[in-house]
């Protein structure tokens, strides 16, 4: 028999469900295992590319100011970080609200929008010729695309067990780590065709990058599936046992199991993982933004010049997005989320050291092969954590959506740490501060960690207790069902 009680406005059903979810499970079923790996083909390819293309505007901004746009236009270091600070207010507002749209109207429709329209936006840099033209460009650019990455992350959510995730985000983001190699190599190709159509190659570098954009968005709406249960190519049975497994970890969800939103919202911040979690993303964020928009300036100040000094950013991505897929696998079958991003942390502590104290451009270059992957490597554990750790659907979507917003704080800084506020070629302001933000990511982490370890202690307690006053296997579970819940382990 059913039992309702009320909570804060909203309704929890209590009814048979079986125990707690069961994150140390490794052992998958031959069957179950191929319908993974065949929803891996459907889903995985059109979203990194996304995500690529995405991710390559990104860099490209970079490449195409060390290749003369910044001179073009006649614009200043400050007005070049104004211009790079003018797509992160409206990036900002919209994460929230585009995450909720996911929800209600479908990815297939919103993810692909998002990237048609910021497509769009990329190609008109390439025929830009004022300051004004290039803040208003990444304005919309950050009002179009800045709920991309929340987004994806939630839209992989919904297709994975909580235990098979982070590979499929570390696929994912190793798209951005390709994008920042990729993006040295054409950039180093691309600005040879200085002045076809009279156009200068920077301005080459935005237009083909936006024609590639808007193909793939067209092409995404067709491709792009809004859930398991609706995907091309599969059976019925097999559409049933992938959603049977979804159901059973708490990641399919429908109806009133999804939760409300302001309820959600306003318990985000009663959580001192999320609220830890969310530090440590403005910390990597501020990093990350640093490095990719300026890794070829860094590089350029230890000798190289050009498209030398773009090819050079090439070798520490690549070894990012190896060590990205390798740590994945061994965080998702061992449940060690926490573990790797305190070694990659430490990693990437060492390297800004090096870089800070040495003196020599090939040590200091040398020093890349750390703090690169170190950083880089820390957002597909990170946004699987928080993905990991908060249920309901609802909440789950608002907590990626507000770290990702607030992470911005810290692309803000980024924009005006290289350059404005420390010069080449030491940039040690900058150095100092990505030094201590790798310090305070590994404090955080560890504070996660041993709460999560606490909370999934007391819970097992409780459990144990409840079984053992109501002499039962199955037990109650809330709908929808919440991360604080005894019913839910957090995985660590």
């Amino acid at each position: 028999m059913a039992v309702e009680t009320l909570d804060e406005k909203s309704v929890v059903h209590l009814e048979c469900a079986p125990p707690a979810l069961d994150v140390e499970s490794r052992n998958v079923p031959p069957h179950m295992a191929k319908l993974w790996r065949k929803l891996d083909f459907l889903v995985l390819p059109i979203i990194s590319i996304i995500y690529f293309l995405f991710s390559l505007d990104r860099y490209s901004i970079g490449n195409a100011r060390v290749a003369g746009m910044q001179k073009a236009l006649h614009i200043t270091d400050d007005q070049y970080s104004i211009a790079l600070t003018a797509q992160l207010i409206p990036q900002m507002l919209v994460q929230i609200p585009s995450n909720h749209l996911i929800i209600v109207i479908g990815p297939r429709i919103i993810i692909p929008s998002m990237i048609l329209c910021g497509g769009i936006v990329c190609t008109l840099q390439g025929v830009m010729t004022s300051f004004a033209g290039l803040v208003t460009c990444r304005f919309f650019i950050g009002f179009f695309q800045g709920g991309l990455l929340p987004g994806a992350s939630l839209y992989l959510a919904s297709f994975y067990p909580r235990r098979k995730l982070q590979l499929r985000i570390a696929i994912m983001h190793s798209a951005l780590a390709s994008a920042s190699a990729f993006s040295g190599l054409l950039s180093a190709g691309i600005i040879h065709m200085d002045g076809i159509a009279h156009k200068p190659g920077w301005a080459w570098i935005f237009l083909l990058e936006g024609l590639f954009i808007v193909i793939v968005a067209l092409v995404a709406f067709f491709l792009l599936p809004d859930s398991p249960t609706t995907a091309l190519f599969f059976k019925d049975s097999e559409k049933t046992l992938i959603a049977d497994g979804l159901r059973d970890d708490g990641i399919l969800v429908e109806g009133p199991e999804k939760g409300c939103f302001w309820p959600e919202f306003r318990r985000i911040f009663t959580q001192p993982h999320i609220l830890l979690m969310v530090l440590i993303e403005v910390f990597y964020d501020s990093t990350l933004s640093s490095l990719g928009t300026f890794l070829p300036s860094i590089i350029a100040s230890l000798g190289y010049r050009g498209s030398v000094a773009q090819l050079m950013t090439v070798p520490p991505f690549a070894v990012s997005a190896t060590l990205a897929i390798f740590t994945a696998l061994i965080a998702d079958r061992y449940a060690v989320r926490g573990l790797t991003m305190i070694i990659l942390g430490t990693m990437a502590t060492i390297g800004f050291a090096m870089f800070l104290v040495s003196y020599d451009d090939n040590v200091r270059y040398g020093s890349l092969f750390l703090f690169v992957p170190g950083v880089f490597c820390i957002g597909p554990p990170l946004g699987t954590w928080i993905a990991n750790n908060t249920a309901p659907l609802v909440r789950r979507a608002t907590a990626l959506a507000l770290a990702s917003t607030i992470r911005n704080v810290g692309s803000i800084l980024s924009m005006w740490l290289f350059g404005a506020i420390s010069p080449p070629p030491r940039y040690t302001s900058a150095t100092i501060t990505l030094l201590a933000f790798q310090v305070g990511t590994v404090v955080c982490v560890v504070g996660a960690w041993v709460y999560l370890a606490r909370e999934n202690r007391r819970k097992e307690r409780m459990r144990a207790e409840w079984r053992a006053c109501h002499r039962a296997v199955d037990a109650p579970r809330e709908v929808p069902l919440r991360n604080e819940s005894i019913w839910f382990e957090y995985v660590m």
